[in-house]
């Protein structure tokens, strides 16, 4: 009996043995029992065409896979974590995800992809986190994320990005994390993150951004974190962060080229005086302009610089009431004098007054 019953155990191994070849690509490493399939640094070039069905964690990083095809993750369905991070990838067909419906994370870092097509994120409702950092997109328009309507954080970092058109982010509703640093944006435009009410980071380092409208982040009503470090602002509009109204929002500014004229010291002393608003660097920040103060710590600069300039406009005020005064006085002398020189008579002529 114990001789039938190990050789049953060896029967069932042989069999389980290769019932696990027939569904496990070779150079893969396939975990049935814990449901994830390891197919890392395994030189493919294309997605493996044998993937356990129950998997749901599929690792595919450090690889030479250059397309997504369509339809070509149909059979695995029940995934929730896609790693494609570190491959070839410049193409993603339409559709490629669209049965992947409980699909949370997907990792498409350190690739080549350069454009978004409105069917890139069919069937991916339910995705928490998107991964694209490092890629080489240069621009996002109202498709790029049409069906993320579930996505709670998006990385971007390290693109190309210079054009983010109005609502781009507007079907992500319940994003809470969009990391934009080390793109080449220039300019922040009201509407652009419009919709965002769940959002609390917003990461912006990096970039060249000079200008932004002063109803940028008007939509942000839920940030707790905003990073301008390392852009190319010289000023800043004291509206354009009284329109933050959330509880508490710490913002990071440092790195950027200031002018340190009195009209910065004004808004940033009154933004300090914001309960609400926290400026984290505010004492590393430094100026690049005028030549006289670059790199002095903006704080050094704050009073010395407001009174002499306060003192030069009341100077040169005062000079100005004096000299119109004292022209005004003198032609009212000089009047006079004309008049008491004239005969009577002339000044009668004259005179447009009369005694009728």
């Amino acid at each position: 009996l114990l001789l039938l019953l190990l050789f049953f155990l060896l029967l069932v191994v042989q069999v389980w043995s290769r019932s696990h070849s027939n569904w496990c690509e070779r150079g893969c490493d396939c975990r049935g029992d814990l449901k994830f399939t390891i197919c890392s640094r395994v030189f493919f070039t294309q997605l493996p065409l044998r993937v356990p069905p129950s998997t749901e964690l599929l690792d595919l990083s450090d690889n030479h896979i250059s397309t997504i095809p369509e339809r070509a993750l149909s059979k695995t369905r029940k995934l929730r974590v896609l790693l494609l991070q570190n491959n070839n990838i410049s193409v993603v067909e339409d559709g490629s995800f669209s049965h992947l419906e409980f699909l949370q994370k997907l990792d498409l870092s350190w690739n080549w992809i350069s454009t978004l097509t409105e069917g890139f994120s069919i069937g991916l409702t339910f995705l928490r986190e998107l991964q694209l950092a490092h890629n080489r997109l240069t621009s996002l328009d109202s498709r790029s994320f049409m069906h993320l309507d579930g996505l709670q954080r998006l990385n971007l970092t390290g693109n190309s990005i210079h054009t983010i058109h109005v609502r781009s982010f507007a079907p992500m509703s319940t994003l809470r994390q969009l990391h934009l640093e080390d793109n080449h944006l220039t300019v922040l435009r009201s509407g652009t993150f419009s919709m965002l009410r769940s959002l609390e980071v917003l990461n912006l380092a990096g970039n060249k951004i000079s200008e932004m409208e002063m109803g940028v982040f008007k939509p942000l009503t839920s940030m707790t974190l905003l990073n301008l470090a390392n852009n190319h602002m010289s000023a800043v509009y004291f509206k354009t962060f009284l329109s933050i109204h959330t509880y508490s929002t710490h913002i990071l500014l440092e790195g950027n080229p200031w002018n340190c004229d009195c009209d910065l010291q004004r808004v940033f002393r009154k933004l300090r005086n914001i309960q609400r608003l926290f400026l984290d660097d505010y004492f590393n920040l430094t100026c690049k302009t005028p030549p006289v103060l670059e790199d002095y710590l903006l704080m050094d600069v704050d009073t010395e610089l407001c009174i002499a300039e306060t003192v030069t406009v009341l100077i040169i005020t005062i000079t100005v009431v004096i000299t119109v005064l004292a022209a005004m006085l003198m032609g009212e002398r000089k009047r006079k004098k004309k008049k008491r020189g004239k005969h009577w008579t002339q000044q009668g002529e004259l005179s447009d007054e009369s005694d009728y």
